[in-house]
């Protein structure tokens, strides 16, 4: 979280310093996956409900990179169980019914909300349940999903993920399941954005 913090202070849109020559290997980004990578360029951002961090994230990078991914690159998004105890492990449950009931747009947004700026507490699954509720979501659908195979599926990929990933502070983004961009010696979300997607595209070549 530390980790976390320092980036977020440091992370304004500003010019990029520095060209897709100067990104390096253990300096700009880190290679956590010998193999080929996943079979198609994609980016995946590892992030937290609980992480204020993350919604500030939410609210200005992420609609940039939806509005200038690359083409034929893929956005994803895995949230982590690692924070906020036993209701990290919910919240990531929470993304993967809202994901598999395709609300994912609508129910982010409101989680975000609910935590970071109504102050809302969640202690169980049923605090969640009537959010999804809230927002428009029959209460049978999520009954069906929250333990479907499809969502508990979902949720140990997520998990297995991000410990493939070494993933210990979010946001954080992931390249072609292959390489993690490193934060500490990136001055802005324009260059975070740049390293991203110069390491997507060379899945391509």
């Amino acid at each position: 979280m530390k980790k976390a913090l320092l980036m977020a202070a440091a992370l304004l849109f500003t010019p990029l310093a520095a060209t897709a020559a100067d990104y390096q290997e253990g300096v700009h980004y880190t290679v956590i996956n010998d193999g080929p990578g996943s079979a198609k360029p994609e980016i995946t951002e590892f992030f937290s409900f609980f992480c204020g961090h993350c919604f500030n994230f939410s609210k200005t990078v992420i609609p940039t990179i939806k509005k200038t991914l690359p083409e034929g690159v893929a956005f994803n998004q895995s949230h982590v169980e690692f924070i906020g105890r036993d209701m990290g492990v919910e919240m990531s449950r929470a993304f993967a019914i809202a994901h598999q009931l395709k609300v994912e747009e609508k129910i982010e947004a409101a989680l975000f909300s609910a935590i970071h700026e109504k102050k809302q507490s969640f202690a169980n699954q049923n605090d969640i349940r009537l959010l999804f509720i809230a927002n428009g979501v029959e209460g049978k659908d999520f009954d069906a999903a929250a333990n479907s195979f499809m969502v508990n599926a979902q949720m140990s990929k997520m998990a297995r993920d991000a410990k493939n990933a070494k993933i210990s502070g979010v946001p954080s983004l992931v390249v072609n399941g292959k390489y993690r961009v490193e934060t500490g010696s990136i001055k802005s979300y324009d260059e975070l954005l740049d390293i991203a997607y110069y390491l997507a595209e060379m899945n391509k070549k």
